[in-house]
């Protein structure tokens, strides 16, 4: 009984270092991952900083830390800023809930000459969504819903949440279609890119937070898309298409991270 009793103490000790090691590694600084992609019809190259999954939420992800976040993107001196949704924490063992006010205040110090676009996700949906919306746009960040709109020298479509089964691809065709030019698509989820066609060469995609969780060897065990661990993290390149999924900023579900640290992606568009 007492051995049984000291494997049972080692394995909640191992458990509680296991959660503090887990809980700083989400409190680490983001790492910034760079990209160079060539885009068909693009002349000059463009400069596109690419935020996801910032779920603003005590204790981990205050205002204060969105605004360091915001502060090294705007370093970059990127030409454009696309985020790819869920802004809200709503983590049931979150310490604080912010108003949409709050979350959203951040992004006004942003500065790219062509422009912050951003899309919403299924926590954004299942908060409140429009007053998610009204304190983006209020703070100058243009938000998509299933729409296109031109920035520069591309055109950026915004898919509506797919996990929530809100995205409209024959929307977001004939809106690019309309505006013509080298056109990116960005998605909360990158589950809406089987569907897609030739249209969209480059994908911008969050959600999966590059599973939250990823272990030696196996990977993320979870990623909540239906494409698996396909487009789960990082680029993938399959000749027709580039899709870049970031690991996002934040947490779902626990303040923890394991092999998935927090990221920002700094792509380079060039011509072919």
């Amino acid at each position: 009984m007492r051995r049984l009793l000291s494997v049972l103490l080692l394995l909640a000790l191992a458990g509680v270092l296991l959660a503090l090691w887990g809980y700083r590694n989400a409190l680490a600084d983001p790492v910034r991952r760079e990209a160079r992609v060539a885009l068909p019809g693009l002349r000059t190259p463009l400069r596109i900083a690419f935020l996801t999954d910032i779920h603003v939420t005590g204790p981990d992800v205050p205002p204060a830390r969105v605004a360091r976040l915001v502060a090294d993107v705007n370093a970059a001196r990127p030409d454009l800023v696309l985020i790819a949704g869920d802004f809200v924490g709503d983590r049931h063992l979150a310490t604080r809930a912010y108003p949409p006010a709050e979350i959203a205040a951040p992004f006004a110090a942003l500065r790219p000459r062509l422009g912050t676009i951003a899309v919403l996700g299924n926590h954004d949906h299942g908060h409140d969504a429009p007053a998610i919306r009204r304190a983006l746009e209020a703070a100058g960040v243009r938000v998509l819903v299933n729409q296109a709109v031109r920035a520069g020298p591309v055109t950026v479509a915004g898919a509506d949440d797919a996990f929530t089964g809100r995205d409209d691809i024959p929307a977001m065709e004939k809106a690019t279609a309309a505006l013509g030019g080298p056109s990116i698509l960005l998605s909360h989820s990158p589950d809406v890119v089987p569907n897609l066609s030739r249209r969209f060469p480059l994908v911008l995609a969050g959600h999966t937070h590059c599973g939250q969780v990823s272990l030696p060897l196996l990977g993320p065990p979870v990623t909540f898309t239906r494409t698996g661990k396909r487009y789960a993290c990082g680029i993938d390149r399959d000749g027709i298409r580039t899709v870049i999924t970031g690991a996002g900023l934040g947490t779902s579900m626990l303040p923890i991270r394991v092999g998935a640290p927090p990221d920002w992606w700094l792509v380079t568009l060039g011509p072919e």
